[in-house]
């Protein structure tokens, strides 16, 4: 398939919000939730992608033609790219009904594994989610990453058991959802964790513990000290506050305080192509996740859509890689990139 067959695909079953834009920059839908879009007047959303298009990639060609490689290796396994899929949830509520939580992810999951990437997986109120993401991750040999919500503790270990069941590589929690109401009405009260509560929780899920929705160094440096082997610099898709900075705008300066170690930086929000990803790596991101793209992809091409997403970023990417030359990941550094967001 190409990528004009999934968009026509999809915008016919996408359902009332999101409209399948070709290029997802966050102002056709702004702030409709339910839909893709961002809380309050949908800024954080646009400005996520806006802050990526002032960065400029410095191309050099006087370098040896050879080769170019876009593995990357993360907690052991290797990986044909340094991007892989963000979780979503709620799917037939947000963006029609061709699919559910379990239909969705029985998708995305194996398709990203048989093309070399790995999907993080979505958490929802209904338990049944969770068992379905996680089988689906069972399904492909532990290739993907389930997102557990900030529950309160009891929920949470509870989730943390069926993640170590999947056989699961590694496991995240969006730490972000916690402005999100449905977590702030559980009985007890779920939301934001202290160091001491997010340490407990990495103790128990048993494989290397990715903490999403990290957006201040300060931040950074609790997750490191509760133990977290990686963090997702996210504020979630501008979904959980408005008038947030964009993850690109804070990324350096994360970076520079906690990177370089054996915690691994990981970076979403507004990342739409090859070139992005490139600017991302630049920046300090060992690796991105993208998230309404892989949606879209599902809804318009299934698997075959998926398999089109990923082989156009990773083309994308090399050829990024190809023109300003750099043909290792390891071999993307500060000087490749300019602009206004880099300090």
């Amino acid at each position: 398939m190409t990528q004009n067959e999934v968009l026509e695909q999809a915008r016919t079953c996408l359902g009332a919000y999101c409209k399948g834009c070709r290029v997802c920059n966050g102002r056709a839908c702004r702030n409709q939730i339910p839909g893709p879009g961002a809380k309050g007047v949908g800024d954080t959303a646009i400005r996520n992608y806006d802050k990526w298009k002032e960065i400029r990639v410095q191309m050099d060609t006087l370098c040896e033609n050879k080769p170019v490689d876009t593995s990357v290796e993360l907690f052991g396994r290797t990986f044909a790219y340094p991007f892989f899929a963000g979780p979503v949830g709620a799917v037939n509520l947000h963006y029609g009904e061709k699919y559910n939580d379990a239909s969705y992810n029985d998708v995305l999951v194996s398709a990203c594994a048989g093309c070399g990437i790995a999907a993080f997986t979505g958490d929802g109120v209904n338990p049944d989610v969770m068992k379905a993401a996680t089988a689906a991750i069972q399904a492909s040999g532990g290739v993907g990453v389930p997102t557990v919500k900030p529950w309160n503790a009891e929920t949470v270990r509870e989730k943390m058991e069926q993640v170590r069941r999947s056989g699961a590589f590694a496991a995240a929690m969006d730490i972000d959802a916690a402005g999100l109401p449905f977590l702030k009405n559980m009985t007890p009260p779920a939301g934001s964790k202290t160091v001491e509560e997010l340490s407990e929780i990495i103790r128990d899920a048993g494989v290397p513990f990715i903490v999403k929705g990290v957006m201040t160094v300060k931040g950074a440096l609790k997750a490191r000290e509760a133990g977290a082997a990686a963090i997702v610099v996210s504020n979630h898709g501008g979904r959980v506050l408005d008038q947030c900075p964009a993850t690109a705008e804070v990324l350096p300066e994360i970076a520079a305080a906690v990177g370089g170690g054996s915690m691994k930086i990981l970076v979403d929000g507004g990342i739409r192509c090859g070139t992005d990803i490139f600017k991302a790596l630049a920046l300090g991101a060992d690796g991105v996740l993208i998230c309404r793209p892989f949606v879209t992809a599902v809804y318009g091409g299934a698997e075959e859509g998926v398999e089109e997403l990923i082989g156009r970023l990773g083309a994308e990417l090399k050829d990024t890689m190809t023109m300003c030359g750099a043909h290792r990941i390891s071999e993307i550094t500060a000087d490749m990139v300019r602009g206004q967001v880099i300090r």
